[in-house]
């Protein structure tokens, strides 16, 4: 006798597997459908979309995924974000740093570049 778990992966699978034909099928009747308005065809795919997802949501990885996205957006809603100034600020800091390891790296390139003509007796 199989368990109540096993018996509800195995229907989350058939739900998974149904959505994701859900999904084809919105996508192939898109192309097939060619000779219909755009927008017509593309409210079709988004319901067909929005059909799967709701199957998706209503299995345990859905209902995971749907509660993950939950948490992730009350964590967005604490993070303190920089005010435009010191946005400014530190985006011209980035730059002067990029510019600066810039230099360095094109005199470096300039001085091991001589040294290697000196070496080899090459031009220049």
């Amino acid at each position: 006798m199989m368990s109540s778990e096993t018996v509800n992966v195995k229907f989350d699978l058939v739900k998974l597997v149904v959505a994701a034909l859900v999904v084809v099928a919105a996508i192939v009747g898109f192309y097939i459908f060619e000779d219909q308005s755009t927008p017509l065809r593309v409210a079709g795919l988004l319901a067909a979309v929005g059909v799967a997802a709701w199957i998706g949501l209503q299995t345990e990885p859905g209902r995971n995924l749907w509660s993950f996205l939950q948490d992730a957006q009350l964590e967005v809603r604490k993070v303190v974000w920089p005010t435009r100034q010191e946005t400014i600020q530190t985006t011209l800091l980035v730059i002067a740093v990029v510019i600066l390891a810039a230099l360095i790296l094109w005199g470096l390139d300039a001085v091991l570049g001589w040294a290697i003509r000196q070496v080899i007796g090459g031009p220049g």
